[in-house]
């Protein structure tokens, strides 16, 4: 019978296996599947993974579980199998660990430094199912790894101290500076998860071997309890056509002992680690005798209440300065407010936008809002565009962002550029499939849903980028949600729309309304939200456009009166009555709604302007330079 593994760290360091899911990859299997379905498909070539390490010197196999919870494995249909995978899973590392090697149940993070719209309960429960089958097959340990946060650690922690006293190991993904998680320095984390009941913490993925010693020597020596690591093999690289990691063996070799050194009791390897590198850990660690534990640093009691204290009182010294100019939301709730969209050219020549821009300023429009390739056809960058608006013009841009485009990392990436511009107001939006715009061989990413790109720019506003890491900070976006009203059950995308408040939204734009009775019945299905909702009014240009809009583009529907009017009508024609029939929609709107959004058409901005001034005039009683006051 083996030893319990917290008895085994008293006294020597164990080494751990390497990376299970790269080292498919790297034997031809692809990528996009679930790896952990082969424990039933392929149990013998999860099988022979394991048995390379074993025979590396790894004394500590994972199960291939990595993902076998029941939000993950739903994306293959798999999650009636939870239980029968991780089951099967622990007994093909036991038929190859035997008497001479550990199994831990390997459990990873289900948010993986997203903000994925799971709930507290929903963690909960995915969590529980899985460890409890991992539990039914009698792992030695379990193994919580690749967690970035500390709220879903605690979570999975939790979970399993519920169920089990058996070993639990702890891991964080961080990166070589080292960052915070939640905002607790990683000693504070680690001193609050052992008083949780973790018995091993350390760090895994995200970073190679000289960034997780760099997050090591942070802490200021060896701590009073075993600690593990399991480092990537460098930073990957796409080459020919492969994802190849540069760390070798033998570095992986030369680092063993230093992580050794600094307190690490189990030393293994995650992605781009190989049994190459497992056999020059073991063979550097052979005959090594570790310090004991009770002669490295103690960790200080942290309590969690007083931790989340300081970090606001923090956050709060760091967001301090001088009172802005009311923001559009502020504004709306005092007056009828007017914002207006100009889509970016096509094309390189910006002369036309720039004059529709000074002409909308000179209206008195609250701000110009620029579209992110909308209809996902390729136009100008709506960044460079607000930067020149907001220097040249003085007007206030809202900028569009997308889904479709970017990856968390771009998408964070453009987000920290607004805010180096001053650009603060941004409307969030999932974007039109690449596929239907003018390069259809184009990607669509979808990193995030409408739902999560709000709760992550909001993020941002408390000083957190999206990984979690603090960003010195806060940003001061305003951020609004899209709304489309033109559908047969408005009580339902009411409901969608609820839960676009609910993830942070500060104000609303509905598509284009062509129905007064419409805009009645939007205003009467909104009346219970707090925020401010911005009428979508769009005037038609000709007959055609109206036909395109109406068969055509998603999210808009037009009444057969307002076809029947716009029916022939091309050219100036066709934009006045246009523009007559927008200010019929107006006289409605502005009865019901303080927020206007108009919307111009083929960059005929004249429209707009006079639009904007329709307004004005209807809305005399108050002053429409209030907000320059």
């Amino acid at each position: 019978m083996r030893p319990d593994l917290r008895e085994r760290m008293e006294k020597e360091v164990l080494i751990g296996d390497g990376a299970l899911g790269t080292y498919l990859y790297q034997l031809g299997f692809p990528v996009g599947i679930s790896y952990e379905e082969f424990n039933l498909l392929r149990p013998e070539v999860i099988g022979d993974v394991h048995r390379r390490y074993i025979e590396a010197g790894a004394q500590l196999l994972e199960t291939n579980t990595f993902s076998a919870n029941y939000y993950k494995l739903a994306k293959f249909g798999l999650e009636s199998k939870v239980e029968e995978i991780n089951r099967a899973a622990v007994r093909i590392a036991r038929s190859v660990a035997g008497d001479n090697a550990y199994v831990a149940g390997a459990v990873g993070s289900i948010r993986g430094g997203k903000r994925v719209n799971v709930s507290v309960q929903e963690l909960k429960q995915y969590y529980e199912e899985q460890i409890a089958a991992l539990l039914a097959e009698d792992v030695d340990a379990l193994l919580l790894e690749t967690f970035y946060d500390m709220e879903e650690m605690r979570i999975a922690l939790g979970r399993a101290r519920k169920l089990s006293s058996i070993p639990v190991i702890c891991q964080f993904a961080v990166d070589q500076i080292g960052r915070t998680l939640d905002g607790y320095s990683i000693t504070d984390a680690f001193s609050m998860l052992r008083q949780e009941g973790a018995d091993v913490l350390g760090f895994n993925c995200h970073s190679g071997p000289k960034g997780i010693m760099s997050v090591m020597e942070g802490l200021e020596g060896p701590l009073d309890m075993p600690l593990s690591v399991f480092p990537n093999a460098g930073l990957a690289d796409y080459v020919d056509g492969e994802y190849v990691y540069g760390a070798t063996p033998e570095y992986f070799g030369e680092c063993a002992v230093s992580f050794a050194d600094l307190g690490a009791r189990l030393i293994g390897g995650c992605c781009g680690t190989t049994p190459e590198h497992i056999a020059e850990i073991a063979s550097a660690l052979q005959g090594y005798v570790p310090k004991p534990l009770h002669e490295g640093k103690t960790l200080p009691v942290v309590h969690p209440a007083i931790a989340i204290a300081e970090r606001e009182e923090k956050a709060e010294n760091i967001s301090g300065g001088q009172a802005a100019e009311p923001n559009i939301v502020q504004l709306v709730k005092e007056r009828h407010t007017v914002i207006v969209e100009l889509d970016p050219p096509r094309d390189l020549d910006i002369r036309r936008f720039m004059d529709g821009a000074a002409a909308l300023k000179e209206a008195g429009v609250d701000a110009l809002t620029l579209a992110d390739n909308s209809l996902a056809v390729t136009r100008m960058s709506n960044m460079a565009l607000g930067h020149l608006v907001k220097s040249e013009t003085g007007l206030r841009p809202l900028i569009h962002i997308a889904c479709r485009d970017r990856n968390l990392i771009g998408t964070q990436s453009h987000m920290m550029g607004f805010d180096a511009l001053g650009i603060d107001h941004v409307l969030a939006v999932t974007g039109d499939p690449a596929r239907f715009g003018d390069l259809p061989g184009a990607s669509s990413v979808y990193d995030l849903t409408s739902f999560e790109i709000i709760r992550m720019i909001k993020q941002l506003n408390e000083g957190v980028a999206f990984s979690g890491k603090p960003l010195k900070q806060k940003a001061n976006f305003v951020v609004g949600a899209a709304f489309n009203p033109n559908v047969k059950h408005l009580n339902k995308a009411v409901e969608r729309l609820e839960k676009k408040i609910a993830s942070g939204a500060d104000y609303i734009m509905t598509q284009p309304v062509y129905d007064p009775e419409l805009i009645v019945a939007i205003k009467e299905a909104t009346a219970h939200l707090d925020i401010p909702v911005f009428i979508g009014i769009m005037p038609l240009a000709s007959g055609r456009n109206a036909e395109y809009l109406h068969n055509e583009v998603p999210g808009i529907r037009l009444s057969d009166s307002v076809r029947k009017r716009m029916e022939g009508l091309q050219g100036e024609e066709g934009r006045k009555v246009g523009v007559e029939i927008a200010k019929e929609l107006l006289d409605t709107a502005v009865k019901h709604f303080n927020g206007i959004y108009l919307i111009t058409p083929f960059m005929f901005y004249e429209m707009t302007v006079d639009l904007s001034n329709y307004v004005w005039e209807k809305t005399a009683h108050q002053s429409r330079y209030l907000s320059r006051s």
